[in-house]
């Protein structure tokens, strides 16, 4: 959504009427006909020259390379993660014993896994489509 101060400005460019005029060789000012005009769908909304709805990559970077999601990264990435929980259990929770803070570690781990595969797989497709590259055929275990 634009901002206040872009629709403002949108609102001033629409209220003010505006003479095309342009000096020839002999120094006159001439009207331009209204067919010379360029209609306002064809000129570029932006004062750099490119059309308004060109997406460009953010940052004018490439796109990042995203790996295929693995079940072997995801829980190396949960083995890093269960100590950190372990911890902030331990310290927000101190009258809990170590074995209900390691059971809830546990649990919270186990749930983590599975949605940080699906996080990865909806990356990797995000990541496909902008390339424009095909993703890889299912393959069906029985």
């Amino acid at each position: 959504m634009a901002s206040r101060k872009q629709r403002r400005r949108r609102q001033k460019e629409r209220r003010h009427e505006y003479e095309y005029v342009y000096v020839d060789e002999e120094g006159h000012e001439v009207d331009v006909e209204p067919a010379e005009l360029e209609s306002p769908a064809a000129r570029p909304s932006r004062r750099n020259g490119k059309p308004a709805n060109v997406r460009k990559p953010q940052g004018g970077r490439a796109v990042r390379k995203v790996d295929p999601p693995s079940w072997n990264r995801v829980i190396r990435r949960a083995v890093i993660l269960a100590p950190a929980i372990f911890f902030a259990l331990t310290l927000l929770n101190k009258k809990q014993s170590a074995a209900t803070h390691l059971a809830v570690t546990a649990f919270y781990t186990a749930i983590f896994v599975p949605f940080m595969y699906l996080l990865d797989r909806a990356m990797y497709r995000t990541y496909l489509r902008r390339t424009g590259q095909t993703p890889p055929a299912a393959t069906r275990r029985h």
